[in-house]
């Protein structure tokens, strides 16, 4: 299904893996208002559909973003405020790259009454569509389990120091998900990252953004967890086209096959 603001793909499993940051489209207009770098699309979560689409074979339910984040960043509140209090990130509606360069040209940022138009044109439609696809799958199961797919550059020195690993699980800080769920999937990714020679962590620089916190709750049996992947280790990440790698993709996927699997196999 393809209503112009996201790709769904609905499945018969209780999994609903939400890719909010890989669209590219640009509102109406906009292009001609962003500068040379912005309009690289950079900051994109790339290919995440492509690297997921094993996905659909295990029963998921896909919703992925078309539109770019630099519209509307559909992993905050529509209230703007800041999901990492003291450190550096960017908006609802950046107005900076990771890096914090200037996104815009100058004079050309979006005004308060513009915002709210991006929140209602495109921030509510995907939410709408997420939460009617929770309800579903947890009416037919009796519970739901929401994946969210984020990807980004090994290296941000902006936003972290170092390194990132490359798969960074969000739990909330344990409590978007149940204790035992959460517990059964950091097992299989430390497991079987290191059997692929990859590294991880459980809710370092990444907890979980608004997607994760807003819908993990697992006193109402929707269970929520964020994976945000080192994008090097399946794509070319420095400089467009950033290409997507099969070579690899693959070592990262039976990982990422791994996580889902001990994800999707819970039940309360």
């Amino acid at each position: 299904m393809t209503d112009g603001i996201f790709d769904l793909v609905r499945g018969d499993g209780p999994l609903v893996v939400s890719m909010p940051h890989c669209g590219t489209a640009l509102s109406p207009g906009l292009a001609e208002r962003l500068t040379d770098e912005a309009l690289t699309l950079r900051d994109t979560d790339w290919h995440m559909p492509r690297l997921y689409g094993f996905a659909a074979g295990m029963g998921a339910t896909l919703l992925s973003a078309r539109h770019s984040r630099y519209v509307v960043d559909l992993n905050r509140p529509s209230s703007g405020e800041s999901l990492y209090p003291g450190q550096a990130t960017t908006g609802l509606c950046p107005d900076t790259l990771f890096d914090g360069t200037p996104l815009y040209r100058e004079g050309q940022a979006p005004d308060a009454t513009e915002i709210a138009q991006r929140v209602e044109g495109y921030w509510r439609p995907y939410h709408e569509a997420l939460a009617a696809e929770l309800a579903r799958v947890k009416e037919r199961h009796g519970f739901a389990l929401l994946y969210d797919a984020h990807s980004i550059r090994s290296h941000v020195p902006r936003l972290f120091e170092g390194r990132l690993p490359d798969l960074n699980l969000g739990t909330a800080r344990r409590t978007s998900a149940d204790p035992g769920l959460i517990a059964g999937v950091v097992a299989a990714m430390e497991r079987s990252s290191a059997a692929e020679g990859l590294t991880c962590v459980a809710d370092g620089r990444f907890v979980g953004g608004h997607i994760t916190r807003h819908y993990g709750r697992p006193a109402e049996n929707i269970h929520a967890l964020q994976m945000e992947l080192a994008q090097d280790r399946y794509m070319d990440e420095e400089a467009p086209p950033f290409a997507y790698r099969p070579d690899r993709a693959e070592r990262l996927q039976r990982v990422l096959t791994a996580v889902l699997e001990a994800f999707a196999g819970w039940r309360p």
